[in-house]
């Protein structure tokens, strides 16, 4: 591993070929999950009909609660990587929120992310576009995992999760509360405004939301390992993209992350802008995070 900021030796982009281990989907397609996203692309197709310029920025605001302090801060930065800590009812604020991303509730979200660490573009990575660039977007999702294999990888890779009672109920009730942030988003819309509002703030706060969140950490996972530059050598194809860094609120500066997975910064050099180390440094001042993890190479940046 390279620890200054130097460019790394070149590296053949990753080649896309077929998923490999067809028996993933021996035991067949995991349906509710299949079911939850296409129900959430649908609506959003829908959305445009009942454009509300009211919803646009109701959806903005809540994309930047959900991806930016619910994925990229509460899920990634705080629950897998431990790259801050902070008081006990905001980690569970953060996780509530990261739930509301719609990608799954935290223990398996977690789960998940740090089996991609362990195992990043080998075997057993659960989303390398080793298997295809399509996999890595969003078909990895869906084979079907029977629950005995669910209960261990999450104990395996999130034992201190586990062991939290509030992630636990967050898992129980995940789909609880986006069936009453759909009621809200209409109830709010209808009540203030009128009937058109409540259904464009339902189907572009719930589903326009949602796709674009999806499809934002989608794209960390799947072209942050195909295309881009890479500061350092690291044993995976991870790199750095431009695009994705801007969209994902600094999570697509994946080279530095894969080369500083504890970093609290994944922005490593003055240009790459990381919204995420940007929030908890306004967080750390305010008292609301501290033990900051800053094992990066100042060098440069």
């Amino acid at each position: 591993m390279a620890f200054g900021i130097e460019e790394a030796p070149a590296v053949p982009e990753i080649a896309i070929a077929p998923k490999r281990r067809a028996g993933r989907w021996s035991r067949g397609i995991d349906w509710p999950t299949l079911v939850w996203i296409a129900v959430i692309h649908l609506g959003a197709l829908v959305a445009p009909w009942f454009f509300t310029w009211k919803a646009v920025i109701l959806t903005a605001v809540l994309i930047w609660f959900c991806a930016c302090l619910g994925v990229c801060l509460g899920y990634h930065r705080l629950l897998t990587h431990g790259s801050f800590k902070t008081f006990r009812p905001v980690r569970w604020l953060l996780a509530w929120l990261g739930a509301m991303s719609g990608e799954g509730p935290p223990i398996t979200w977690v789960a998940n992310h740090r089996n991609h660490h362990q195992h990043s573009d080998k075997d057993g990575d659960p989303h390398s576009p080793k298997d295809g660039g399509l996999w890595s977007h969003v078909l990895w999702l869906f084979p079907n995992i029977r629950r005995a294999e669910r209960s261990r990888l999450d104990a395996r890779y999130a034992p201190d999760l586990l062991k939290d009672p509030v992630m636990r109920f967050l898992t129980h009730s995940f789909l609880f509360w986006h069936f009453a942030a759909g009621a809200a988003l209409l109830a709010v819309g209808w009540t203030v405004w009128d009937l058109r509002t409540g259904i464009s703030f339902l189907l572009f706060g719930m589903f326009v939301r949602l796709v674009c969140v999806f499809h934002i950490t989608w794209l960390v996972n799947s072209a942050t390992h195909i295309w881009g530059y890479r500061n350092y050598v690291t044993s995976d194809n991870s790199r750095n993209l431009w695009w994705v860094g801007l969209l994902a609120f600094g999570e697509g500066w994946h080279n530095n992350h894969h080369a500083f997975p504890r970093s609290a910064r994944h922005g490593h050099r003055w240009w790459e802008l990381d919204v995420t180390y940007l929030v908890i440094r306004a967080m750390e001042r305010v008292g609301l995070a501290w033990d900051v993890v800053r094992n990066y190479p100042r060098r440069g940046c």
